[in-house]
């Protein structure tokens, strides 16, 4: 019964690093160009300053664990990163590339036993590497098929049996339709799992620290627990932005086959994705615009993706935040209140 306990603590495992490299973008907030952001990870929290990033972790026994590393910013390897657009890619690309390593970082805390100051064992890294490989490439699969895949199919099956939707502009507001949808079943029915809602607690905690931080004020957790879960730099506000863009974007490529339509909107995404990044941007800095509008969905949705944290996870999130400012300043940063 043993070996089959294990197997199975480990098929959960691997399911949930599965489930939140999904929601890896959602749960993405803030933006380092900026100031500080983090992530949540699996019982913890990814902190990242511009040029350093730290990553907090509660494990087993009630320790936490904590690693920390150097940090360059895209614009900084190459100016062609920081024009408007490309250097959305590049923020996106590197948090994707931060949240892979967080999170395995935060699955060998979670399944090693022995205390925060020890190595792990070489068996179990090795368990985990492969599972987060594997988990990586079926999220990307995932993603394709779910998202664009999936919403193209009910488009079409919808024009077929009713002709009316075939116009350019009835079938792709139903197929970004019923790719918001899909999102919304998504994020919501995830929340469900106490694994996943407990992640959606972290990242609230995140969003709590960020903002305690930019208040000026002592960042500690009666601090930080007066401020809300929702941040306008949200992974979930850029996800729903990109949802938004994508419907505008594909009523302008006039293609009516089935290949080319998907074809195009995996084309598309990268130059959406850069968008919808620079309206986050700019609506965090002026609230008060018209591209504000864009992003309000999202901060509505971030009552699901975010959840009120306790003191505990509130302290992993300030230690993790703590750790990358120490790491930033020592290297010579200057974080500034924007």
């Amino acid at each position: 019964m043993k070996p089959l306990a294990t197997f199975r603590a480990r098929a959960r495992h691997c399911l949930r690093q599965a489930l939140h490299l999904q929601l890896l973008i959602a749960l993405e907030g803030g933006e380092a160009e900026i100031l500080v952001g983090g992530q949540a990870v699996m019982e913890g929290v990814m902190m990242r300053a511009p040029h350093s990033y730290a990553v907090a972790v509660r494990r087993p026994d009630g320790t936490l664990a904590t690693t920390t590393r150097p940090l360059t910013r895209p614009s900084d390897r190459h100016r062609l990163w920081g024009w408007p657009l490309l250097r959305g890619l590049a923020t996106l690309g590197q948090a994707m590339a931060l949240g892979v390593r967080a999170l395995r970082f935060s699955s060998d805390q979670i399944l090693d036993d022995a205390p925060a100051a020890a190595p792990a064992p070489a068996p179990a890294k090795e368990v985990t590497s492969w599972a987060l490989i594997a988990s990586l490439a079926f999220s990307l699969l995932f993603f394709i098929a779910f998202y664009k895949l999936v919403p193209l199919l009910a488009a079409t099956g919808l024009a077929r049996l009713w002709p009316a939707f075939s116009g350019q502009i009835a079938f792709n507001l139903v197929d970004g339709l019923v790719r918001i949808l899909l999102f919304l079943a998504f994020i919501g029915g995830l929340s469900l799992l106490p694994d996943i809602r407990r992640v959606y607690q972290y990242h609230g905690a995140e969003h709590k620290v960020v903002f305690n931080f930019e208040s000026g004020q002592p960042v500690d957790v009666a601090h930080a627990r007066a401020f809300t879960t929702l941040h306008p730099r949200c992974g979930t506000s850029f996800m729903i932005v990109i949802m938004l863009l994508a419907m505008a974007f594909y009523l302008l490529i006039p293609v009516q086959t089935f290949w080319m339509r998907l074809l195009v909107r995996i084309a598309l995404l990268p130059v959406i994705a850069g968008l919808a990044y620079e309206i986050i941007r700019f609506s965090a800095q002026r609230s008060r615009s018209v591209f504000a509008l864009l992003a309000r969905p999202g901060l509505w949705l971030q009552r699901i993706t975010t959840q009120e944290p306790t003191d505990a996870q509130l302290e992993c999130s300030i230690r993790s935040l703590q750790e990358a400012m120490a790491l930033e300043q020592s290297q010579g940063g200057d974080l500034v209140i924007s």
